[in-house]
């Protein structure tokens, strides 16, 4: 068993190690196999030699991260010690957050950042533009952040029950296998972000939820982020009831593609209600995704053009 002294000077302690040690009880638990005691500047670690020369390494990591972004969260001090911290340091501001084995998950377009930006403003958010823009997935990025950076305690997920030329009322299993499916383009951005095993407990224990709108009905959300997607299938009605659900130290983003309505042809779309009724009130920001921010296929972003054109003519 060894023991070292390691003296943090130059550095704000608080950034370091969080306020009333958060960060600290964070890398005590990744590293388990050390003692770790902090009096003032000075951290003893009590140990074998090698878990001493490992967690030295890690530590220069999370200081180098800490003084070349002005950042250090709980998320990337998982990701600085879970994956590699050369490549890690090496990636711009524009990271979101470090999902599974230390994948890099960040705004990859000028409208994106912007949705980074913005929400960290304001505290709605509506996100419009067409498929392929990466609306729901930034979204989800921003929302599971806010997460691990415990700035919320729960993500509730929630979209309108209008399927594309389906009906969810005719698939088979109960409500949940009924949602699955339908809910895909959230549980895909999700695994992407978080270890299965911890994602299951989040869910078992409420810490995520995923539901169909209509569950949304008479709830208060405090300190929750809430994602609304595909928002141009609520109605006017709909869309009214879930903005109002917002409750004290909580973040809405509302995302939505107005050129992919399947609302009955006499029901009026919430979403674009909403943006003209809202568009003059403080705090709610409004941006607007198009064929510059496809990142899958580049016949997507021809084939939005082709449409669009198309609906100009």
């Amino acid at each position: 068993m060894s023991e070292k002294i390691i003296t943090l000077s130059n550095i704000e302690l608080i950034k370091l190690l969080g306020t009333n040690n958060k960060k600290l009880d964070k890398i005590r638990s990744l590293f388990s196999q050390i003692k770790i005691i902090s009096r003032g500047e000075k951290l003893k670690l009590i140990g074998s030699t090698a878990q001493i020369n490992y967690f030295e390494q890690k530590l220069t990591a999370f200081i180098k991260h800490l003084k070349q972004y002005n950042s250090l969260t709980i998320s990337q001090i998982e990701c600085l010690v879970e994956g590699d911290e050369n490549e890690i340091l090496k990636i711009k501001d524009d990271v979101i957050l470090y999902g599974q084995n230390g994948k890099v998950i960040k705004a990859r377009t000028a409208n994106q950042r912007k949705m980074v930006s913005e929400i960290v403003k304001n505290d709605m958010l509506f996100a419009i533009g067409p498929a392929g823009t990466g609306k729901t997935y930034t979204a989800v990025a921003i929302a599971v952040k806010a997460l691990k950076d415990r700035e919320v305690k729960r993500i509730i997920f929630t979209r309108p029950a209008v399927e594309a030329g389906e009906n969810l009322g005719f698939l088979p299993g109960d409500l949940k296998e009924k949602l699955d499916p339908y809910m895909q383009p959230i549980y895909d951005a999700l695994f992407d972000m978080i270890p299965i095993e911890k994602l299951n407990d989040f869910v078992e224990n409420g810490t995520i939820q995923i539901a169909p709108l209509a569950f949304m009905r008479g709830r208060t959300l405090d300190k929750a982020f809430v994602i609304l997607d595909e928002g141009q299938n609520t109605t006017e009605q709909q869309m009214k009831m879930f903005l109002t659900r917002m409750g004290k130290s909580a973040k809405f983003i509302i995302t939505g593609d107005e050129t992919q309505i399947d609302l009955p042809g006499n029901q009026k779309s919430g979403l674009i209600h909403a943006k003209h009724t809202l568009r003059n009130i403080k705090n709610i920001s409004f941006i607007a995704l198009d064929e510059k921010d496809v990142i899958r296929h580049k016949l997507v972003i021809d084939i939005i053009k082709a449409y669009k054109n198309e609906n100009n003519d």
